[in-house]
């Protein structure tokens, strides 16, 4: 059973931002806030005909406007053309979302709530399908980057292998260049000594 929508609306970086949603977990989760809004003050439920009439067009669509104007509220919004200057303090919005809400005067069409909470479910059976493809990108990415590592890991490792078994046979090779040095010393030492011995006795 779908449930019924209401309006939530809040102010983010340099737009305010408004959702038709069945909850305010619901609202916060597709703003992708890391924090509880409504808690802080700096979001509400709209009683704003105009909100809620463009927000229940497109449920579970966040709908964007330049912070601080009372433009409509759509997708695709522009910056706010006086970004250093008119923009509203953090405190005013903040106590502009404190108000009371009004009562809304509006009719309620049911057939009309009943499919605009239809379609913010396939909304958000959109929206999770799009994040489960997008991590399932990421996931690939990682691997495709782990897979590169290893690869350049075990070539690393294998010359290092391969350096270490040089590096040994050269050792063996000085140790043994070492050996026949000291053996020609000693071989020489004896033979001069002999000679030496010879050419004494052959000059008398």
């Amino acid at each position: 059973m779908a449930r019924k929508l209401k309006t939530y609306q809040t102010s983010l970086g340099f737009f305010d931002l408004a959702i038709a949603a069945p909850s305010m977990k619901a609202a916060l989760e597709a703003w992708g806030a890391d924090s509880n809004l409504f808690h802080q003050g700096a979001a509400k439920e709209s009683d704003d005909p105009d909100v809620i009439a463009a927000t229940m067009a497109k449920p579970g669509v966040v709908l964007r406007r330049a912070v601080g104007s009372d433009g409509p509220f759509n997708e695709h919004a522009e910056l706010p053309k006086d970004i250093g200057g008119g923009r509203p303090t953090k405190t005013a919005r903040k106590s502009k979302g404190l108000k009371a809400k009004k009562p809304s005067s509006r009719p309620v069409d049911e057939a009309a709530e009943r499919k605009a909470a239809l379609d913010y479910d396939r909304e958000y059976r959109r929206r999770e399908l799009e994040r489960a493809r997008e991590e399932a990108a990421r996931q690939k990415e990682r691997e495709r980057r782990q897979q590169a590592v290893d690869k350049a890991q075990a070539a690393l490792d294998k010359a290092e292998q391969e350096h270490a078994k040089r590096s040994a046979a050269i050792q063996a090779e000085v140790e043994a260049l070492d050996k026949r040095s000291r053996a020609e010393e000693a071989r020489w030492d004896k033979e001069k000594a002999r000679l030496e011995t010879a050419l004494r006795r052959a000059r008398g």
